[in-house]
């Protein structure tokens, strides 16, 4: 067996069409501190302690294409982990009613007979979020 020679995420960065719209959403909802930037790129840094997201704004947003995930090849979603089912239930609470949020795909197992549970949502600005509880065998 060959040595793996990573030990998991540094980072992951996401273009947005809006920065505040992007740091509101991750700080003001999901509790995401911001810990960083870049004005002249212009980025921004957020994280929750154990993921640290580089949120990029697009250059010319008006012309920005929408990514497709049935089409392009790169990220298809995000997926940040939860620690339980309650919290999961409270970032549905969160999530769901914020007024730039689209529903995927509401909360469920994610599988038939699984422990696991999680929901998928696209957030402002398009990117398509994914909160999952963490992974149990069926």
């Amino acid at each position: 067996m060959t040595e793996k020679l990573t030990c998991g995420v540094h980072h992951v960065g996401l273009t947005v069409p809006d920065l505040d719209q992007a740091r509101a959403f991750f700080c003001d909802v999901l509790g995401f501190d911001l810990v960083g930037g870049k004005p002249d790129d212009p980025s921004i840094f957020v994280s929750d302690g154990t993921i640290l997201l580089t949120l990029w704004r697009a250059a010319d947003p008006m012309t920005a294409r929408a990514f497709d995930r049935r089409a392009n090849i790169g990220l298809h979603h995000l997926s940040l982990a939860v620690a339980n089912d309650d919290v999961l239930d409270k970032a549905w609470n969160m999530v769901s009613t914020h007024p730039e949020v689209t529903i995927d795909v509401p909360p469920e197992p994610m599988r038939p007979g699984s422990a696991t549970r999680h929901f998928l949502v696209f957030i402002p600005g398009g990117i398509r979020l994914e909160l999952a509880t963490p992974f149990t065998k069926a």
